[in-house]
């Protein structure tokens, strides 16, 4: 049956209008224009945060408890949230869900991320690799190179909290309207008449994360300084919130439970292990220990004399050139790593006209002395320990030209190598893990390999020098022990005896047992420290102040003592947020 058609009149709107015209005239958007806007429209559809629209573009395959933690705080939170998963859990990843979600969205554009020094690295990186997203640092040059003008410059930083709430930056961020803010390790922001919360509290942020494994430590004074930072006048005023909810005349009992925790429930997760699940393979520590060889011994002395008699700490004469701390400390740490990683070194400083011609002699004459040595007690070791194990395996040291140098001697040994540091582009690093996973026994790599890369695959780690700092050797042994590993993990550590990193690695390992704590209980640990110096320059200081072999010891036995301290304080702050919080908080799986 035929069906008479019927002429409309239409109207619309101008916009439509020209586009219609446009398209009569076959004047078409190009593809990439096209697929954008097609994707802009999909997501103008999807107003709640039900469905997360980031999972498509990131690298990392969320734990459901991690999408639900990002799902509360988008959701319920509003984007003001303290994320205080126990440790390992992975709060960096539930933070950067919620950042890319924001991002994706186009709710937030200008990003600051504050965290303890030691951390900004692992954060750029972690962000880079795992979600794509390009951030600056304090640290550097494009960043230092405009001054504390780079606060306004830069949409998305990542800094120290010790640099952003100093005099000189502070005023300048203050000023800022960022549209979120992320604060890692925010037990530090505990206390509120300190310049840290003061900080904190003046940002100008419309949405904030807060991330800790332990919001209360002391008292519950400090969780409502925290709740505070997040959503004032959550928990009311804080004479209110004493009378309310804490026992008279013990700050760190709770009364009223049922009330705070529906009053916390509007702000804070806090996931367990016994929530979740997450479960590790057992990990395993060996400490090889080995003695120098005659050469090796007489140059490392020669160099850590050299190191002693120069430093400021102990030395009186007016300092010149390149010879100051951090030189010095370089050149200390080098020796440690090998002879032929502090042999260029010594080389540039013997023939800098900025030291004086004392200097130049005698760096000159430790450099040739260093040039003449071409074998090593810790590569015999390296050979021997290889030859024992048939599986893939990373050795890790901190220096490239200790790299070159290991690099040339194993494939002597005919082992096929996979090389693996800081030079190399993001494609070439990521081809580099590839072959190691594919083809390669064995991985050479330096720190840059510590940062931001899964190596799940493998389960076997040998460290042929150790850096000072324990948050860089629980770095590294990160990588292979985390999430996602299914087999029972091995650490080597080369220890030559007298040595700077022999000294550092007895304490860690016999006073706190370090290579049996959880990945980022670490740093709960140094942040306990009296001494909030950097664990390296403590170390330094203890090395070139000791003028004997007994005071060396002692010293670094008192270090070990703190450190035992420290735990302790960290274990008891846990113990606490367990019976305080329980289980009470977390979104389950």
């Amino acid at each position: 049956m035929a069906v008479a058609a019927r002429s409309y009149d239409l109207v619309l709107p101008e916009d439509n209008r020209r586009v219609l015209e446009r398209l009569a005239k076959g004047l078409f958007e190009d593809w990439a224009s096209f697929d954008l806007r097609l994707r802009a429209e999909r997501l103008s559809l999807i107003r709640g945060f039900d469905k997360l629209i980031s999972l498509e573009s990131i690298s990392v395959i969320p734990f459901p408890y991690q999408l639900e933690t990002a799902k509360i705080v988008l959701r319920r939170f509003r984007g003001r949230g303290l994320l205080c998963d126990e440790v390992g859990l992975g709060k960096t990843i539930e933070a950067g869900l919620v950042l890319k979600e924001y991002i994706m969205r186009g709710l937030v554009r200008k990003v600051l991320i504050l965290t303890p020094p030691a951390l900004v690295a692992q954060w750029r990186d972690e962000m880079a690799s795992k979600f794509h997203l390009d951030f600056v640092t304090n640290e550097d040059p494009r960043f230092k190179a405009l001054d504390t003008e780079a606060w306004k410059v830069f949409d998305r930083i990542i800094a120290s909290l010790a640099t952003a709430r100093s005099k000189r930056h502070r005023c300048v961020i203050e000023s800022i309207h960022y549209d979120m803010v992320i604060i890692d390790e925010a037990h530090r922001l505990k206390n509120r008449l300190t310049v840290s919360w003061k900080f904190a509290n003046a940002l100008q942020k419309k949405y904030i994360l807060l991330l800790t494994a332990t919001p209360v430590q002391n008292t519950l004074d400090e969780l409502y300084n925290l709740i505070t930072l997040l959503k004032p006048g959550q928990l009311k005023t804080k004479r209110s919130f004493k009378r309310q909810f804490i026992v008279r005349g013990d700050p760190r009992l709770p009364k009223n439970r049922g009330r705070l925790r529906e009053l916390l429930a509007d702000v804070m997760v806090r996931n367990t292990r016994s929530q979740v699940s997450v479960r590790l393979p057992k990990r395993h520590a060996h400490t090889i220990k080995l003695r120098l060889l005659p050469p090796e011994r007489e140059l490392y002395d020669a160099v850590s004399a050299f190191v002693r008699a120069e430093h400021p700490v102990v030395s009186q004469r007016r300092r010149r050139g390149g010879l100051n701390r951090f030189t010095l400390q370089v050149l200390q740490a080098e020796i440690g790593s090998s002879p032929f990683a502090v042999l260029p070194t010594l080389r540039r400083m013997a023939e800098n006209p900025a030291n004086t011609a004392r200097q130049r002699r005698e760096l000159a004459r430790l450099a040739e002395q260093a040039a003449a040595i071409k074998k090593s007690a810790k590569a015999e070791a390296l050979l021997k320990l290889l030859r024992a194990i048939s599986d893939k395996v990373m050795v890790f040291t901190h220096f490239r030209a200790t790299q070159d140098y290991l690099v040339r001697l194993l494939e002597e040994a005919g082992y096929s190598l996979a090389v693996y540091h800081g030079g190399l582009t993001t494609p070439q690093k990521d081809a580099c893990i590839r072959d190691f996973e594919r083809r390669k026994q064995v991985l050479v790599c330096t720190e840059a390999a510590g940062e931001g890369r899964n190596l799940q695959f493998c389960n076997v780690m040998i460290n042929y020098d150790l850096p000072w700092n324990p948050m860089r050797i629980e770095q590294r042994v990160g990588r292979i022990h985390r999430i996602g590993q299914e087999r029972e993990v091995y650490i080597y550590n080369l220890s030559a005896e007298g040595t700077i990193e022999d000294h550092v690695l007895r304490i860690l390992d016999s006073k706190i047992n370090m290579f049996e704590l959880v990945i980022g209980e670490m740093d709960m640990i140094l942040g306990n420290l009296e001494d909030q110096r950097d664990f390296e320059e403590i170390v330094m200081d203890i090395w070139v102040r000791s003028r004997t072999k007994e005071e060396l010891e002692r010293r670094m036995e008192e270090l070990g003592e703190a450190l035992v301290r420290a735990k302790q304080e960290y274990l008891r702050t846990k113990e606490y947020d367990e019976v305080l919080f329980g289980e009470d908080f977390g979104v389950g799986e």
